[in-house]
């Protein structure tokens, strides 16, 4: 097998002879799961980057749960949980306080249970006793979609959960997250955000240095809007309207100086992301206008993560994308930054 160096990355030419001259080439595909991939969440290890871990969803009815992947796409079986029922998607947050020391956590949905559920990472041991009802006020009560806020004034925790079903007003629930007696709880503070009623809400990001949350409303856009629970439920933007082939999913944004970056958007059943700029306009920072639409080598995309921490052997960061084939891909930041900078 021939090898070569792609953008200082180590390739064979077997793995590029499976994808399309468009296609973005993947660094690194993961380990197959057992059921039925979907969503992505980064966990960065800040002493010890190459310990770092890719956690990532496998929604089967019976014997879903979460897979931990190392930096080299290979299945942790140690850290990886199943055994649960329609785990859809996963977030990651830093400094949970759980009593006297502070954690760093992953929230996920399991949607047959009707409930999140929290592991302690890097262990991924669970502290949720069961796990966390969501929309029990509600027979729409199916949760997919969820996103991990921390506000900056206190360090507290929320988590941002969507459903398969749910009202035109009102259709995400936002949980507060605390600890009593060692055990993570949630408490409903706010209900918000608008629903066409075309599809589903299934994934949701939230910019924690600006405070804003993003979520897919399928085959509609993207809708913005303030994420701390105290703010205006007024929505601040809805852009990508008659930008996708079908469904736009996936939602992953990349901070490059303050404030600024892009957010990335699956476009499913085109095999591409769609790249917004993060600071919006000179003149109005809620106007997203597409940058450019990227070719990648995933297939049915609609989960997504990046980081701009660089990793061992992903210049600049970061980028995890999930494909229908069981699997998840790896790209490096540096990839994504070429793309961007071509004009074709």
């Amino acid at each position: 097998m021939r090898l070569i160096f792609l953008h200082g990355i180590l390739i064979s030419f077997l793995t590029i002879a499976c994808y399309s001259p468009k296609q973005m080439i993947p660094i690194v595909v993961t380990d197959t799961v057992g059921g039925d991939s979907d969503d992505p969440a980064i966990w960065v290890n800040i002493q010890f980057p190459d310990s770092s871990l890719i956690l990532g969803t496998d929604k089967d009815k019976e014997n879903g749960g979460v897979y931990v992947f190392g930096l080299n796409g290979k299945i942790n079986p140690a850290k990886t949980r199943l055994g649960f029922k329609r785990v859809n998607n996963i977030d990651v947050a830093y400094g949970f306080k759980m009593e006297n020391k502070y954690i760093d956590i992953a929230v996920a949905t399991e949607r047959d249970r009707n409930a999140i559920r929290v592991f302690e990472l890097p262990s991924m041991g669970l502290v949720d006793a069961g796990g966390i009802r969501v929309f029990s006020d509600d027979s729409l009560c199916l949760p997919m979609g969820i996103a991990l806020y921390k506000r900056p004034s206190n360090g507290q925790m929320f988590a941002i959960v969507g459903r398969k079903e749910g009202p035109s007003s009102g259709y995400l629930y936002q949980y507060r997250l605390y600890s009593e007696n060692g055990t993570v709880k949630g408490e409903l503070v706010r209900k918000f955000g608008a629903y066409s009623g075309k599809k589903e809400i299934e994934s949701i990001a939230v910019d924690n240095e600006l405070g804003y949350v993003y979520y897919s409303d399928e085959q509609v856009g993207v809708r913005k809007y303030y994420a701390d629970p105290d703010s205006s439920d007024v929505e601040l933007a809805l852009f990508g309207k008659g930008e996708y082939l079908d469904d736009n999913e996936g939602i992953s944004i990349y901070s490059t100086a303050k404030g600024k970056g892009y957010i990335l958007v699956s476009d499913q059943a085109a095999g591409s992301f769609n790249v917004y700029p993060r600071e919006g306009t000179t003149n109005n920072k809620h106007q997203h206008d597409l940058i450019k639409k990227i070719q990648f080598s995933v297939k049915n995309s609609d989960g997504s993560d990046v980081t701009s921490i660089a990793l061992p052997g992903f210049h600049g960061g970061l980028f995890v994308a999930m494909s229908d084939d069981k699997t998840f891909h790896f790209y490096s930041w540096q990839q994504i930054e070429l793309k961007l900078l071509r004009r074709n």
